[in-house]
């Protein structure tokens, strides 16, 4: 029994993890022109490739035009930011109960791959840099991660005969 709590909280720490990131991802689509703001005062401070410098260049200016004139076309961005908070909601099932509700789990993790065919089909559509492409499609690779992780242990949470040690390949015996 003490394994099976240990892995159940080692679950939820995962989860919380995927969570508060999604959460901080979210919020930070609000204020798109001021942290570009940031990211080119800082780029400007800090030695970094042209091509980036550029790119920030062109992006805060894109975003600062955009508001000034066309104000309504953020709010593209405000429902990507309350999209994010939403999913971080969804996984309040699987913090409840992770074996239960790891269909969530399972679903993020295909919402995470899919994120890099739509970085490379509609990256060149937008006339995205690749490098800034590969920036997106991380965001797919490290959500992964966490929930690989979570997937792992709610098998051993589902099937404690997996979390024994010495136990690969083998069932419990029956009762």
């Amino acid at each position: 029994m003490r394994g099976t709590e240990t892995e159940l909280r080692r679950v939820r720490r995962w989860l919380w993890i995927f969570i508060v990131c999604l959460v901080l991802s979210g919020l930070t689509a609000f204020p798109l022109g001021t942290e570009t703001g940031w990211a080119l005062t800082a780029a400007h401070r800090l030695p970094v490739p042209g091509g980036l410098l550029g790119w920030l260049e062109r992006v805060h200016t894109g975003l600062t035009e955009t508001d000034a004139s066309y104000p309504f076309l953020a709010y593209g961005t405000d429902w990507l930011a309350f999209a994010h908070l939403v999913i971080a909601g969804a996984f309040w099932g699987p913090l409840r109960d992770p074996v239960r509700n790891v269909f969530v789990v399972r679903w993020a993790l295909a919402a995470c791959a899919g994120i890099l065919p739509l970085a490379l089909v509609c990256g060149p559509l937008r006339g995205i840099p690749f490098f800034w492409q590969c920036v997106d499609m991380s965001f797919g690779v490290v959500g992964a991660v966490p929930l690989l992780i979570v997937l792992r242990g709610i098998r051993r949470l589902a099937d404690p005969a997996v979390s024994t040690p010495g136990s690969a390949g083998r069932t419990a015996a029956p009762a």
